[in-house]
C-alpha cells in the first residue's frame, strides 16, 4: 500500500479555508489544529474540569459487551477511567453496511489521530466513535450504491419506516436484511474472501436487535483490534447520565439560540452563508413522543415559558421539561446545535474529527460553547481518502487521464471528446444535408396542402416526424457500429468513473467499503490503520 497526498479543495468553501488556517477563518475556532501547542494547551484545559469517567467508562462496557471484543478494548476502557485521559472523538448516523466509505475513513482518522497524540503528549488517548443512532433520517441510511453494467445504482433496503422514529429504535428483520446483504454483496462480484464475509454478516444480522446494532456490530468486527470505544447516542441509558445536562439545555435553550444567531450574522458580514437553519425560537432538543414513535423538534416560547413542538400538539412548560430531564431523560435528545454541547460535557475531548459540512456548523457555535465557559476543541478535518486501484490505475495511464482531474471532474468531458473524435464528418454532413432537403421538400408540401387540402395537414406532419426519426435512427445506428469498434476504450472511461467519480461524486461519498473489502480481503483495514497519515488537509490517494 503506498499513500500520495494531493492538494485538493474541500466540498465547500468554508472547510477549504479552514484548511489553509486563514486568521479570517481561525476567529470562529479556539484551537488552531496543525499546531502541537495547541494540543497542550487544550489538555491543561481538560485537567481542570471533571468528568463521570467511571460511570461513562461502565455504561460503554455494558453498551459494548455484545459486539466483536478485544483485550485492546478492554485496555481502552481501562484508560479511559484514569483521571488525566484524554478522546479524540466523531460521529456519524448508522448506514447500513456502514454507509459511504467516509465513515469508514472518520473512524480510521479518530484512531489514526489518537495514537499520535497520545505518543507526542505522554497521556492515554482513546478513540471514540459516537453512532447518531437518535438520528430519526432513516432515508439517509437505508441504502448504498453499487455498480450494475457500467452505471451507479441506488440499492434501497426494502424495509419500510414510515414514522420519525429514532434509528436506533428499528427492529432488524433478520432474514429479509441477510437476503439483502448477500445480494449486496454478490452484485460485487465473487472472489476468495465472498464466502467468508457472507458468513461474518450472517452472524452480525443475527446478533443483532437493532438498524444500529447491526452498523455497531460491523464496525466493531472491522476495528476491535485498534482499541475503538463506541457509543450510541439514542441509547436510553446514556441518558441517564446526561440529564444534569439536559437541564442546563434547558434552562438556557433562549441563550444557546441567540448565540448561534450573532454568531451566524458574524459569519455572514464575512461572506460565509449559514449552515444551521434554525428559528428565533429553537430549543435546539427533540422530545420522544414514545406512543407515536415520533422525535418532535422543539421551540420555545419566552413569554408562556413553553415548548412547543409538531404545530402546538406537543405543549410542555418549563417545569414539566425539567421534570422529564430529571425523571425521564430518555424522552430527550438533542440537535445538531446542543449535540456537539452534550459530547463536551461528557468526554474529555482533546479534538474532534469532523467532515467538511461539520466544520462549517461547528463554526456557528462557538459563542454557545462561550455561554457555557467552555471551549470547542481543535477540530481536525478528517481524512479524505480515495482507494485506487492498480488496474483503474492502469486504465487511466492508458487514456492518458490526469488524476487530480479525474478527482475532481471525473471522466466523462475526456470521454465525450474521444467519442467526437470518433463520429465521421462526412457522414455527419451527409446525414444533415439529408435532413435539411427533407424539411425543405415537406415545407413545400405543407404549403400545398394549406391551401388545396387542409384536412391533410396532420397527418403530413405525422409522416414528416416519423421520416426524421428513422433518418436520425440510422444515424444513431452507424454511430453505435463505430463504438462498439472501440467498446474496450469506452468501458475503461466508464470504469475510472464509476471507481473515482461514482454518480459524480467523490468515490468516499458513495462506494461502499465492503465493494473493497470483498476485492482485497479483511486485511485491508489493518493495512489502511497502518498508514503513515498526516493530518495537513491533503487528500488521500491510497494504492492497493
Amino acid at each position: 500500500m503506498e499513500i500520495l497526498n494531493l492538494s485538493l479543495p474541500a466540498t465547500n468553501r468554508f472547510a477549504t479555508d479552514y484548511l489553509a488556517q486563514t486568521p479570517e477563518i481561525q476567529s470562529y475556532f479556539h484551537y488552531r489544529f496543525n499546531d502541537h501547542l495547541e494540543y497542550e494547551k487544550r489538555l491543561i484545559e481538560i485537567q481542570q474540569r471533571s468528568y463521570m469517567r467511571n460511570e461513562l467508562a461502565a455504561h460503554i462496557e455494558e453498551y459494548m459487551d455484545k459486539f466483536p471484543a478485544s483485550e485492546k478494548v478492554k485496555e481502552s476502557i481501562e484508560k479511559f477511567k484514569e483521571s488525566n485521559s484524554t478522546v479524540i472523538i466523531g460521529g456519524q448516523q448508522a448506514g447500513i453496511l456502514t454507509g459511504p466509505l467516509y465513515t469508514i475513513h472518520k473512524i480510521i482518522s479518530i484512531i489514526a489521530l489518537a495514537k499520535q497524540k497520545e505518543e507526542e503528549l505522554n497521556v492515554p488517548v482513546v478513540p471514540v466513535f459516537w453512532i447518531a443512532g437518535e438520528d430519526h433520517d432513516y432515508q439517509e441510511v437505508n441504502h448504498v450504491f453499487v455498480e450494475r453494467n457500467n452505471k451507479i445504482e441506488k440499492k434501497i433496503y426494502p424495509e419500510k419506516v414510515l414514522d420519525k422514529r429514532m434509528v436506533s429504535t428499528i427492529d432488524l428483520n433478520h432474514n429479509l436484511c441477510y437476503q439483502w446483504v448477500e445480494g449486496i454483496i454478490k452484485s460485487f462480484g465473487e472472489t476468495i474472501h465472498t464466502k467468508d464475509l457472507l458468513q461474518v454478516f450472517d452472524k452480525a444480522i443475527h446478533e443483532s436487535k437493532t438498524f444500529v446494532d447491526f452498523f455497531a456490530w460491523i464496525v466493531m468486527h472491522l476495528f476491535k483490534d485498534s482499541g475503538l470505544l463506541i457509543i450510541d447516542s439514542g441509547d436510553e441509558k446514556i441518558r441517564k447520565l446526561e440529564k444534569e445536562f439536559f437541564i442546563k439545555q434547558i434552562n438556557d435553550c433562549k441563550e444557546i439560540t441567540q448565540k448561534v444567531k450573532a454568531q451566524q450574522e458574524e459569519l455572514k458580514s464575512n461572506g460565509f452563508e449559514r449552515t444551521l437553519d434554525i428559528s428565533d425560537q429553537a430549543a435546539n432538543l427533540f422530545y420522544y413522543d414514545q406512543e407515536n414513535n415520533e422525535r418532535i423538534l422543539l421551540d420555545y416560547n419566552g413569554e408562556s415559558k413553553q415548548f412547543i413542538g409538531k404545530n402546538g400538539q406537543v405543549q410542555l412548560t418549563l417545569e414539566q421539561m425539567l421534570e422529564l430531564a430529571g425523571e425521564f431523560p430518555e424522552r430527550l435528545s438533542n440537535n445538531v446545535v446542543t449535540r456537539p454541547l452534550m459530547q463536551e460535557w461528557l468526554f474529555p475531548t482533546l479534538s474532534f474529527i469532523a467532515g467538511p459540512g461539520e466544520i462549517a456548523y461547528w463554526a456557528e457555535l462557538k459563542q454557545a460553547f462561550e455561554w457555557f465557559g467552555l471551549k470547542m476543541p481543535p477540530i481536525v478535518p478528517r481524512l479524505n481518502i480515495t482507494l485506487l486501484d492498480r488496474s483503474i490505475e492502469t486504465d487511466m495511464a492508458e487514456l492518458g487521464l490526469d488524476l487530480r482531474e479525474t478527482l475532481l471532474v471525473g471522466t466523462e468531458k475526456k470521454k465525450r471528446d474521444f467519442l467526437q473524435n470518433l463520429k465521421d464528418e462526412n457522414l455527419d454532413k451527409l446525414f444533415e444535408k439529408m435532413k435539411q432537403e427533407l424539411l425543405f421538400n415537406y415545407e413545400k408540401l405543407e404549403a400545398y396542402i394549406t391551401t388545396e387540402n387542409i384536412g391533410m395537414l396532420p397527418l403530413l406532419k405525422k409522416n414528416e416526424g416519423k421520416v426524421i426519426d428513422q433518418i436520425v435512427f440510422m444515424e444513431n445506428k452507424l454511430e453505435e457500429s463505430v463504438q462498439r469498434k472501440y467498446e474496450v476504450v469506452i468501458n475503461k472511461f466508464d470504469r475510472v468513473e464509476n471507481a473515482l467519480w461514482p454518480a459524480g461524486s467523490p468515490q468516499e461519498r458513495t462506494l461502499n467499503s465492503f465493494y473493497f473489502i470483498n476485492q482485497h480481503g479483511p486485511t485491508l483495514i489493518n493495512d489502511l490503520l497502518n498508514g503513515n497519515f498526516t493530518f495537513d488537509g491533503t487528500h488521500k490517494i491510497i494504492r492497493i
